[in-house]
């Protein structure tokens, strides 16, 4: 199993990634050994995610969500408390 999910960045801007361990990539995350991106971001706060049957599928949803604009994410994904 892989989710995709989406971290709200502490300078209000969205993160997207994937992994088969939520729990654990959030916790490297918020350590400030993630990504590059998220590291100059901290704090974090997961406020998305959603199941993928396999690494594949995920990426794929990954890469489409990318390519969506933040409004367009905020919409197509239900995120209303976003802003």
């Amino acid at each position: 199993m892989y989710y995709l999910y989406l971290l709200l960045c502490a300078d209000n801007s969205l993160y997207t990634g994937i992994t088969d361990d939520i729990k654990n990539r959030l916790a490297v995350h918020q350590s400030g050994k993630g990504s590059k991106y998220v590291r100059s971001r901290l704090p974090v706060k997961l406020i998305y995610q959603e199941e993928q049957s396999d690494k594949s599928t995920a990426l794929k949803r990954e890469l489409e969500v990318k390519s969506w604009s933040r409004t367009e994410k905020i919409a197509r994904l239900g995120l209303g408390g976003v802003s």
